[in-house]
């Protein structure tokens, strides 16, 4: 029977789980890295975008088998404590996946920097840029502490103005006549080179991890959740494709090269005047710092968790104004720092690299867990393995280029600095995670039932 909190309960339908799991992808991050990505992969930019989706789906599989076994506003964080118990590793996994969503609102606040000063005077952009990454992490601190009701009724809007103008973009750009050549052949990277310049971007894939923490408010999961992940992506993979071909087709590489932060509004400007340029410009502000403003929220509320189960200072648990703030603070320092002084190329880096690993991990969780969550192994092992591969590349890549090679101690110190803080702080406290098992949607657990059959007491 239904109590009133349940009746009054809202409840997400198929559409609007789809459009949690789209709206955390098209972020900031495609305005922020897609003159990155044709910088380093030239025409073969839309294959690249096509291997980081194909790596993306196969882990959204593990995420929708682990969410159905699992629901829950855990997501990630309960699935590696499911599959691999309270130790370290799974301890030191929750501490990285807090420092790569503090690298993503870096990533969202250098690009909303980079667009914003492109409304002032050229010489005065560098410094205008990073003026704004502080303007907009403090403004929307203050926002997220004394307004975050309007926070939450706002990210609908940003996400439908955000995609009308994204797809206004890419058709205007497909009907205004381009240079095809670009993308053909001749003007294709290697294949280690496009699968490296894939994983450079894959942190534009990384939101359909959020669909995993709202599950527990879907209305009829095993309907919509499927919907969400699977279609989720494909519908981002296609998005993100065209805005390439678009890219490239208006834009030489030297043009990208020489607005690389900024190369849709400078792709628009070809395609539509300075109108266009605007425009773009605007949407790039607006999806940033609705982006910044949902990670803001979510890194609030998974610090909260992670400290709830005992890998984080209990701190942490307590509430400002029924925020988690805390958390939210910590996530805006550190971001802060890293988009002022960190190159973008490195961020994206630290990024892709930080949530190809624990993709990773949730891969192989659910391998582990297969039986527990009806997957199949292969379809798993795949996904595993791809994510693996697709790290090693980059790690390789990145190493063998002397201007980038020291990204790869930017890397270890974030797996370092994640092992550390667990290490130093279950010595000091001596905390130790707290595990409960989670009944899956339609509230039997298998597991369970198997072990009161195999008790004699319960016979």
């Amino acid at each position: 029977m239904k109590t009133m909190a349940d009746i009054e309960k809202p409840e997400l339908g198929a559409f609007s789980t789809l459009s949690i799991g789209i709206g955390g992808m098209v972020g900031g991050g495609i305005f922020a890295v897609t003159g990155l990505t044709v910088e380093v992969t030239k025409g073969s930019a839309p294959i690249a975008f096509v291997i980081a989706g194909v790596v993306a789906l196969l882990t959204s599989y593990s995420y929708l088998k682990l969410t159905l076994r699992y629901p829950g506003e855990g997501g990630t964080v309960a699935f590696l404590n499911q599959a691999f118990g309270g130790g370290i590793v799974t301890g030191a996994a929750s501490i990285l996946l807090l420092l790569s969503y503090v690298v993503l609102v870096a990533v969202y606040a250098y690009a909303f920097g980079s667009y914003g000063a492109t409304f002032f005077p050229e010489h005065d952009r560098e410094l205008w840029r990073q003026v704004l990454i502080g303007i907009v992490i403090v403004s929307l601190i203050g926002l997220n502490v004394f307004a975050a009701g309007l926070v939450i009724r706002s990210e609908n809007l940003f996400n439908a103005v955000k995609m009308l103008l994204l797809g206004a973009f890419v058709v205007a750009g497909l009907l205004t006549p381009m240079d095809w050549s670009r993308l053909g052949p001749d003007n294709f990277v290697s294949p280690l080179g496009m699968v490296a310049g894939a994983m450079l971007i894959f942190l534009n894939y990384e939101g359909f991890e959020l669909i995993a923490n709202a599950s527990k408010d879907v209305a009829d999961p095993r309907r919509a959740l499927p919907i969400a992940f699977i279609g989720g992506v494909l519908i981002v993979i296609v998005l993100y494709v065209l805005i390439a071909v678009v890219v490239v087709g208006h834009l030489d590489f030297a043009q990208v090269a020489k607005a690389s932060d900024t190369a849709l509004s400078v792709a628009a400007r070809d395609i539509m005047g300075k109108a266009g340029f605007i425009t773009i410009a605007v949407a790039a502000l607006m999806a940033t710092s609705s982006a910044i403003n949902a990670t803001f929220f979510g890194t609030g509320r998974l610090a909260y968790i992670i400290a709830k189960a005992g890998e984080l200072p209990s701190e942490l648990e307590r509430t400002v104004r029924g925020q988690h703030f805390e958390g939210t603070l910590i996530t805006a320092v550190l971001a802060l720092a890293i988009a002022i002084f960190v190159p973008l190329e490195a961020i994206a880096t630290m990024g892709s690299a930080g949530f190809l690993l624990l993709f990773m991990m949730v891969n192989v969780a659910n391998l582990r867990l297969a039986r527990e969550t009806g997957s199949q192994t292969w379809l798993s092992a795949l996904a595993a393995l791809s994510t693996l591969v697709a790290l090693v590349v980059l790690c390789v890549q990145v190493g063998e280029n002397p201007a980038t090679r020291r990204h790869l101690w930017i890397l270890a110190g974030m797996l370092l600095t994640s092992f550390a803080i667990e290490i130093g702080y279950r010595g000091m406290t001596g905390r130790t995670i707290r595990l409960g098992r989670r009944k899956p949607f339609g509230g039997v657990d298998p597991v369970a039932m198997a072990r009161r059959a195999s008790d004699p007491d319960t016979k």
